[in-house]
């Protein structure tokens, strides 16, 4: 007994004169995709909206060199320490020899360390300000690091002007062991001499910032500014849910859950936060400047 043939219920048959269409398909990174809307967003939409949603709000991370040009006056940028770089004093590695994993980040990053230290104005007011950089290492904390922020403060401290540190980390830099654990203290102490002399420091916590960063000075300010939603905290969630065997509170750890427990002051979309810096500056009685810095 033979088989039966599959009975064929329509033909598709091209005809002579239907025209050829071509399957084009959309360049990668025309779109991003909104991990909390969902919506699909022009790239191009998304940058010149400070990569914030245009639909919902939601802040995605940003390049800290763009960062630096949304927050600062132009033509008023003088970057200190730009060519201070670590070393390995340690002899570290894991899956790779730190040395290595430093060349390979600044090439990637295009930056020579995880803080970029910047005198200028904002608005008009004179102010020194250090940004972290989260591309390079997740923002790690090591030696140059701690050294760049300290910088920062003594350069506002012999200027008189405000000392503002832009957060975003994961936390010390576990290559450099205990040399990168040591920043803690020498960045809490020279936030301590700014307050004998009256000089005002504000901390910006991005998203994240966490670790040793969290558990020193980006909670030391005389004003604690977020951004909305951002992780501020020293150790993650998981860790601390996985110890203690207990569920944590919704938004544990968020910018708005810190808030309503009385560590961050104000949270502020990112569109107003050079306006918002601008009016704590002044309201802490900074004058603006006259003259070029």
């Amino acid at each position: 007994m033979s088989e039966k043939q599959p009975i064929v219920w329509y033909r598709r048959s091209k005809k002579q004169d239907e025209p050829a269409f071509e399957k084009r398909s959309i360049p990668a990174g025309v779109f991003t995709k909104c991990p909390a809307c969902r919506a699909a967003l022009l790239t191009s939409d998304v940058h010149k909206n400070l990569d914030v949603c245009t639909n919902c709000g939601h802040h995605f991370a940003m390049a800290t060199r763009d960062r630096i040009a949304s927050i600062m006056d132009n033509g008023s940028l003088i970057e200190h320490d730009a060519h201070v770089e670590s070393i390995d004093p340690l002899g570290f590695r894991d899956s790779k020899k730190y040395s290595d994993r430093l060349k390979s980040t600044r090439k990637a990053s295009g930056e020579v360390e995880a803080l970029i230290s910047v005198a200028g104005r904002i608005e008009n007011i004179a102010v020194e300000t250090g940004f972290f950089v989260f591309e390079f290492m997740g923002g790690s904390m090591g030696s140059v690091v701690g050294e760049k922020i300290a910088r920062v403060f003594e350069r506002a401290l012999e200027r008189r002007v405000p000392a503002l540190i832009f957060s975003a980390s994961g936390g010390a830099r576990m290559q450099e062991g205990i040399l990168s654990l040591m920043q803690m203290a020498k960045t809490s102490a020279a936030i301590a001499r700014l307050r004998e002399a009256h000089v005002p420091m504000l901390s910006i916590l991005l998203h994240p910032t966490t670790g040793g960063v969290a558990a020193s000075f980006s909670m030391l300010g005389d004003l604690h500014i977020a951004e909305p939603k951002a992780l501020i905290g020293f150790a993650g969630p998981r860790v601390i849910q996985n110890t203690m065997r207990q569920s944590l509170p919704p938004g544990f750890q968020r910018s708005e859950f810190l808030m309503s427990h009385g560590f961050v002051d104000v949270i502020v979309p990112r569109k107003e936060l050079k306006a918002t810096i601008a009016l704590a500056l002044r309201w802490l009685g900074t004058p603006a400047v006259t003259t070029r810095n």
